[in-house]
């Protein structure tokens, strides 16, 4: 539910969660519905730019560097050496430009259902889109759900599932089908990364997620918390989960030079976010 009064604050109320966030804004700048969403943009007065899909917060120029790094970052540097990189959803290209900052990585495919999304981005979020042209780089506008349903047995070596909510286009994101076709497509030692909401609000949803990712072979399961104004409660997550072959190691030098390139991720970072919190904990060590 959205509620934009005259006194100029965008307002996203969650009555699934009992809690509203507001941003104060100067205009609003572009609406387009395309065949799966409808995409909204505005100019804040402290936060940037805004995106907004079917009511809810996506992307502000302020803050999004929290999420589009801790979904990139520690799944690639917890692999020995990643190759090859495929990005499910990710239109507004923030995640892509992430992992194209590791010198290491050949290929990157990001598939999203929605052009309109990456079309906003390119104009309202430019600084996102500064990778897309990377020779690395594929972008494409289709099923990511088919797309990985297809590809090729043991052929990547990470999946950044940047979606959003299990409601809509995104629905089919958070199911056994899917991570049993990325389960397939990963190379033995390979990681699957997902959002997987906040620990705080949609705990149920995330043991829901870390259950299928098992009951289909995955392992090692992480689920890093970290913060993400904009999103319900303001505390986030991504969980990582691996294909066999654990690697204990932790790239630290790649780690250190990523950290310059970066607004909140480095190595110190990626250490506390593996520790996590006790409220956390004693939901995933219930049998």
């Amino acid at each position: 539910m959205v509620n934009l009064d005259q006194s100029k604050w965008f307002t996203e109320i969650s009555e699934r969660d009992g809690s509203a966030f507001s941003l104060r804004i100067n205009k609003k700048l572009e609406e387009k519905q395309s065949p799966f969403q409808k995409v909204e943009m505005f100019e804040t007065t402290d936060f940037g730019n805004l995106m907004i899909i079917d009511g809810c917060t996506m992307v502000t120029s302020r803050e999004n560097f929290f999420y589009h790094e801790m979904i990139s970052h520690p799944a690639l540097l917890a692999h020995p050496a990643p190759k090859n990189v495929v990005i499910i959803g990710g239109g507004d290209c923030g995640t892509l430009r992430e992992v194209l900052k590791h010198d290491g990585v050949e290929t990157v495919t990001q598939i999203d259902i929605d052009e309109v999304v990456t079309q906003m981005s390119l104009k309202y979020f430019p600084e996102l889109c500064e990778s897309n042209d990377d020779p690395r780089a594929t972008v494409m506008f289709d099923d990511g759900i088919k797309y990985m349903r297809e590809l090729a047995g043991e052929s990547i070596d990470v999946v950044i599932v940047d979606g959003t909510d299990p409601v809509g286009p995104g629905e089919g994101l958070f199911n056994h089908a899917f991570y049993t076709s990325c389960l397939k497509a990963l190379r033995p030692g390979g990681i699957l990364v997902q959002q997987s909401e906040s620990p705080l609000m949609h705990m149920p949803l995330l043991v829901e997620m870390r259950n299928a990712m098992l009951d289909v072979g995955f392992n090692d399961l992480q689920t890093l918390p970290f913060p993400q104004p904009i999103y319900p409660s303001g505390l986030w997550s991504v969980t990582l989960a691996r294909k066999s072959q654990a690697f204990d190691g932790f790239r630290e030098d790649t780690a250190s030079k990523i950290a310059l390139q970066s607004e909140y991720y480095n190595g110190a970072i990626h250490h506390g976010a593996l520790s996590t919190p006790n409220f956390m904990q004693r939901v995933f060590n219930k049998k």
